[in-house]
């Protein structure tokens, strides 16, 4: 499993920096990236996706325990959709994966 401690063990290693270090910088990486993606409602990384914030439509659902169907309220969601570098980085993997 990959979390965000292996990230910044990785980039510690490839920077020649401390973990500490490393963990910082991923950890502000991220926090901007919200802070841009609540203020803006978008972030757009080249060549590696955009995260676009949007709201769902309310809908029906059913308790799976009692069968009672319940109204599920709207709510905000992100979607991501792949930039080009990533988009062929993973078309290796698709041979791999079984449809």
């Amino acid at each position: 499993m990959n979390t965000k401690r292996d990230m910044a063990e990785r980039i510690a290693e490839r920077c020649g920096i401390t973990g500490i270090e490393a963990k910082a910088m991923v950890q502000h990486t991220l926090d901007e990236m919200l802070r841009t993606l609540v203020e803006n409602g978008r972030l757009e990384l080249r060549n590696f996706g955009i995260f676009q914030m949007s709201v769902s439509a309310p809908r029906k659902a059913r308790n799976p325990r009692t069968g009672e169907t319940v109204m599920v309220p709207s709510r905000r969601v992100v979607k991501f959709k792949m930039g080009k570098a990533m988009a062929e980085a993973m078309a290796g993997q698709d041979a791999a994966c079984p449809t």
